[in-house]
């Protein structure tokens, strides 16, 4: 497995946008955030409504999907998009780094359509300063 990640994806969390239920013992939390993205095959942003959904359940299990869209440029060097689907949990509710997740992507870059739409990859979330940086690597 590769040791270098395809792609980093530098979330930055909005604090003053966050919503929240609580519905003890269920919960759900909605977190708004911008930021950018760097890796061999595309360097971009991360447009506006990205959002990650955590739900804990009624075991204590927290769920994730953060759905968000990038722009940017391929490694052919074309203007693109990139949509991102990234999906993990976390034991007991809680949030441990790194923590581990199944991403999927579909693009309109003739570039990367092939690989990103047919191959495996992972995620892996790390803390940073104002948010979180997130990893991807094939998985092959």
């Amino acid at each position: 497995m590769n040791n270098q990640p395809l792609l980093v994806v530098h979330v930055k969390i909005q604090p003053n946008e966050i919503s929240e239920l609580q519905a003890s013992p269920e919960s759900v939390v909605m977190i708004p955030f911008t930021g950018t993205v760097e890796g061999s095959i595309f360097n971009g942003k991360i447009l506006p409504g990205g959002v990650d959904t955590q739900v804990v359940n009624t075991a204590g299990v927290r769920h994730m999907c953060a759905r968000y869209m990038l722009e940017g440029t391929d490694n052919a060097g074309e203007s693109c998009r990139v949509y991102v689907e990234n999906n993990g949990y976390f034991e007991k509710g809680s949030v441990e780094f790194p923590f581990h997740t199944v991403p999927t992507f579909m693009t309109d870059s003739k570039a990367l359509a092939p690989y990103l739409h047919t191959r495996k990859f992972r995620g892996e979330g790390h803390p940073a300063e104002d948010g979180v940086d997130i990893n991807f690597f094939e998985v092959e």
